[in-house]
């Protein structure tokens, strides 16, 4: 709740949902009856039938949108339902802010009567692909190397099912941590840095000898030389994932 309700202040001002990562979001819902969002922060990415977003800082709550869903504050390791309460449960960029990974995971476990979905990422294709913190902010690949939950263990977890990877766009309008892969002077900007926990929670002075290098082949044209590839693609993998269970006899 403290990280939120100290980094969430401005984060609607670069988090909006992208409409192609939520049309996937959506696809993997299926048809999902009734959908309850765990840690929903501000709400990206909830369908029209979400019936509950669980979030627990207060701040993250004040900046959803009118006619949203009615939240609850509260932790995904004790949730405020019964079991079996919803068709589908999805927890969107969540569970390595979570303080007992199992409690929460059982929790989703007993409130979904069919599904759960969680968006989250593979540390080890993202400290590998993504130029940002390969290249540049190392300490920021130490610092998820800490908090990241390898994608095995989620799916162990979660009793099995399936992952498929998120392609992030190169005009992504959601500001998460790579967003920004083929506009880099956006990481130099300390407003879209507040929006990625990542980059927030490393803070500002362990983040400078690496934006301040960053800066420098920018302006060199050192970075467009080195990265020119991929400055030719729409999409890339940087290691996001989908994790889709499928729960019961009636799960379709």
């Amino acid at each position: 709740m403290a990280t939120y309700d100290t980094l969430g202040a401005t984060y609607t001002r670069t988090r909006r949902p992208d409409p192609r990562i939520a049309a996937q979001i959506h696809a993997v819902l299926g048809d999902a009856q009734d959908v309850v969002n765990v840690g929903a922060g501000a709400g990206s990415y909830e369908p029209p039938q979400t019936v509950l977003a669980v979030e627990p800082s207060q701040v993250m709550i004040s900046q959803r949108p009118a006619g949203a869903a009615p939240a609850v504050q509260a932790v995904a390791e004790n949730l405020p339902l019964r079991d079996n309460a919803t068709d589908t449960v999805m927890a969107l960029l969540t569970v390595h802010h979570w303080t007992d990974l199992n409690a929460g995971i059982r929790e989703l476990r007993r409130v979904a009567r069919r599904r759960i979905v969680v968006l989250t990422w593979d540390q080890r294709v993202f400290r590998e692909r993504f130029w940002l913190v390969r290249d540049y902010l190392p300490e920021v690949a130490s610092y998820d190397d800490l908090r990241a939950v390898p994608v095995d263990q989620l799916l162990d977890l979660l009793g099995g099912g399936r992952q498929e990877p998120v392609p992030v766009p190169h005009d992504c309008v959601d500001g998460f941590g790579a967003a920004y892969w083929r506009r880099p002077d956006a990481y130099l900007d300390p407003q879209v840095r507040a929006g990625v926990s990542m980059l927030a929670q490393t803070g500002d002075d362990a983040l400078a000898p690496g934006l301040n290098r960053l800066a420098d082949d920018l302006r060199t044209g050192r970075w467009r030389t080195r990265y020119a590839e991929l400055l030719t693609l729409g999409t890339i993998d940087v290691g996001y994932r989908l994790l889709v269970t499928d729960l019961g006899p009636s799960a379709a």
